[in-house]
């Protein structure tokens, strides 16, 4: 009797660390500087994949540049067929490729899944003499040129936000004076700075300085008013504008249907845990999770869209 004890508790054991032994060691490419989106959204998958045990080790990696397509780029030339290799994009790479004519795009990866939905916040520094975004608006009318936009890479979210917002105010979208940042971080500096008129991005990353009273805000994108945020949407300001950034995960290129299988599946216990929403939550994140050929078929639609947008405000020709 005490052998079977004995031989049951060993095996136990010997599974009990098989399972243990079954986590993946995650490398997640934020393509882009710390302290924006992509790189909270690399962390965060860090952080929630190792305290669910979905990975035993998750190691973040920035690669800035260029909207993505440096690290997007190097993730592909470096990672074929490794399954253990994830590289963090979303409509700002779309928007990047394209208005970058990139060599390498998404076609060139292994997209897993969209993540997360964010609205665009429109920010001045609380020095400013906008008050409003009426009086933002009235000075963009008056000298586009003036007025100066700081938000993420050429191309992306930010200036495509920018663009629409002059063309629904009746302004050239090609007269605006946007200049992008590889970083959140150091988009925020500019305008905490004062060095811009305004800034653009997703409200989760200028929130702890509208909080302090460091940052005015004017505006947000959204279809209608957030619980929360203390802003009308530019749809209430008479700007038909509605814009919505999301995020994404990818894995490499090359991996066989098993491969692809089994990070879908890590993916899909972290974005379904509840420290994963705890994360949305309290970043303000929207829950926007979408795999597979769902997940494919409304990412071709939304590079076509953006495509679209991007010829309407002049940055890329028709």
């Amino acid at each position: 009797m005490l052998k079977r004890i004995l031989l049951s508790g060993a095996v136990l054991a010997s599974l009990s660390l098989a399972g243990a032994a079954s986590a993946t060691d995650y490398r997640v490419v934020a393509p882009a500087s710390p302290g924006g989106g992509w790189d909270q959204t690399a962390r965060a998958i860090q952080t929630v994949m190792q305290e669910t045990g979905v990975a035993s080790s998750v190691q973040v990696l920035n690669v800035p540049g260029a909207g993505g397509t440096i690290g997007l780029a190097q993730f592909a030339s470096q990672n074929k067929g490794d399954p253990s290799a994830l590289i963090v994009g979303g409509y700002v790479m779309v928007g990047a490729i394209l208005t970058n004519n990139a060599p390498v795009t998404l076609a060139d990866v292994t997209p897993i899944a969209r993540l997360t939905g964010e609205y665009e916040a429109i920010v001045v520094p609380a020095s400013s003499p906008y008050q409003s975004i009426d009086d933002l608006v009235a000075a963009l009318k008056k000298d586009p040129g003036a007025v100066s936009w700081a938000g993420g890479s050429a191309g992306g979210t930010d200036h495509i936000a920018a663009g629409l917002i002059a063309q629904a105010a009746g302004v050239d979208p090609k007269a605006i004076n946007y200049i992008p940042y590889s970083g959140g971080g150091e988009a925020l500096a500019a305008i905490l700075g004062s060095q811009v008129s305004a800034g653009i991005s997703g409200y989760g990353e200028f929130e702890g300085q509208i909080q302090a009273g460091q940052l005015r805000l004017l505006a947000m994108t959204s279809e209608d008013r957030i619980d929360g945020v203390d802003a009308p949407t530019l749809k209430e300001s008479g700007l038909d504008v509605v814009l919505q950034n999301w995020r994404m995960v990818a894995a490499a290129p090359g991996l066989s249907d098993e491969q692809k299988a089994a990070v879908t599946a890590d993916v899909e216990k972290m974005a379904k845990s509840k420290e994963w929403q705890e994360i949305l939550e309290s970043k303000g994140w929207e829950d926007t999770y979408l795999a597979g050929a769902a997940f494919k078929q409304e990412l071709d639609k939304n590079i076509e869209q953006t495509r679209k947008v991007l010829q309407s405000i002049g940055l890329i020709q028709g």
